[in-house]
């Protein structure tokens, strides 16, 4: 199913065009247009669901194989020495197209591509408190 108005689903559609690398009944894989490393692609289902939560187990499957199969390649294709596989979910979170998708970053050594993380420590017993509050959410 395709949403008016995705960029993503015209993609699809081939209303829209993309470099393709790879594509099958579910997923397409394409090139992004704003690479943020040489060979940047993204993983997307052909069936338009917005976030990660929101996409049946069986089609994320399809997805994190593919994604798996495009970092090796890409590994190889750019010479890189590592990869990132990210997924954004929300504005919140930088997804900037409303459609479910991985990105596969290819990473070299000093990049500069996420140089910081900003990690941050719990204060103590928010760790336990936060834990519960997932499960009871599961």
């Amino acid at each position: 199913m395709a949403e008016s108005g995705c960029v993503f689903c015209s993609i699809v559609a081939g209303d829209v065009p993309c470099v393709k690398v790879y594509e099958d009944m579910s997923v397409l894989a394409f090139l992004d247009i704003g690479p943020v490393s040489e060979g940047h692609t993204l993983v997307i289902p052909k069936t338009h669901f917005e976030t990660l939560d929101a996409c049946p187990a069986e089609l994320l499957s399809k997805m994190a194989a593919c994604a798996g199969r495009i970092a090796r390649a890409l590994v190889a294709a750019v010479g890189a020495k590592g990869y990132n596989v990210l997924c954004n979910n929300g504005k919140a979170a930088g997804q900037l197209v409303g459609h479910v998708h991985f990105h596969v970053i290819p990473r070299r050594e000093g990049d500069g591509v996420f140089a910081r993380w900003p990690a941050r420590k719990y204060e103590p017993g928010r760790a336990e408190e936060i834990t519960d509050k997932i499960r009871e959410n599961l």
